[in-house]
């Protein structure tokens, strides 16, 4: 009989755990509390912060915040006319522009994104870093990072006795944040991240264009995302994120849903990136306690590719 009732507790705590998610509707399970996921996320965001050369100011680093504020705040409206205010709770947005040669950013829980500059001569203006905006805002509103924690920690600690686990075993907890936000080589959580890649582009390409980006820019960038690897990138299946030829196909697919939410007559201003400030860059940086001109990865880093 108690192996019964600890079961169907466990089972119940399962069914609680489990979560819609916007747009795409897909049903998925947090057993974090986001609370507990924010708490983690604002550690580790300004430890990586504090160790890397953040932009201080020039164009590129308005245009990156006056981007990201203006999905976030389309979105946010969009949740709050479906009642899904829940999804935002407590979040408060941040946008950081860090000086580094990699063509990357990423999200973080509780609304904290970093973009490095490697990237804005791919997105080239305001309509193409909406598209790299959208995707990160989208894996920050799904809880993409609580879910791949809740499906290792499933896995690691067994569903009936999760509850107790979760108070218990922390050190495992925080190493599957770690994990969730990529330092993990476990090829059989692969799948699943490349589904939320996917699910992040749906959900960008109607977050940048409820902000009024154009969505068809999405496909151009991804081509020349493409074209930037010269091939170089690991076959799609030892990969966490889709082939460039697979997620512009995909996009093209969605594109008819995405634009329902466009309205060119209200599009957002589109500049061009890369403009230099008064001292000929494109952006004046500013080395916090620890840098040394080029961004440092840490065994704690918890950058996640777009």
């Amino acid at each position: 009989m108690k192996n019964f009732l600890f079961i169907a507790a466990g089972v119940l705590f399962l069914l609680a755990s489990c979560s819609k998610i916007p747009i795409t509707g897909r049903k998925q399970l947090n057993l974090l509390p986001e609370s507990q996921m924010m708490s983690m996320s604002l550690a580790a965001y300004n430890e990586f912060l504090d160790t890397s050369n953040v932009v201080k100011g020039g164009n590129d680093k308005i245009l990156v915040q006056e981007t990201g504020m203006r999905i976030s705040s389309a979105v946010t409206s969009y949740l709050r006319k479906k009642k899904q205010m829940k999804r935002v709770k407590d979040f408060q947005w941040e946008f950081n522009l860090v000086d580094s040669d990699q063509a990357n950013a990423w999200a973080m829980p509780g609304g904290k994104v970093v973009f490095y500059t490697g990237i804005l001569p791919i997105t080239k203006d305001q309509n193409g870093l909406a598209v790299v905006m959208g995707h990160e805002v989208a894996h920050a509103i799904a809880r993409h990072g609580n879910e791949r924690m809740s499906q290792g920690l499933a896995l690691q600690l067994g569903g009936a006795g999760l509850a107790v686990a979760l108070s218990t075993q922390q050190a495992a907890t925080q190493n599957l944040f770690l994990q969730a936000y990529g330092l993990g080589t476990n090829l059989g959580m692969l799948k699943y991240s490349r589904k939320h890649e996917g699910e992040a582009d749906k959900m960008g390409l109607v977050f940048m264009a409820m902000a009024g980006y154009d969505p068809r820019e999405a496909p151009d960038f991804w081509g020349r995302m493409k074209a930037m690897s010269g091939g170089q990138a690991p076959p799609e299946f030892m990969s966490t994120h889709p082939s460039h030829e697979t997620r512009i196909k995909e996009l093209n697919e969605f594109m008819p849903e995405a634009l329902k939410f466009y309205d060119p007559t209200k599009a957002a201003p589109s500049s061009s990136l890369g403009t230099p400030n008064s001292n000929g860059s494109s952006g004046s940086k500013t080395s916090k306690p620890g840098g040394t001109g080029k961004t440092k990865k840490k065994s704690g880093d918890p950058r996640r590719k777009n």
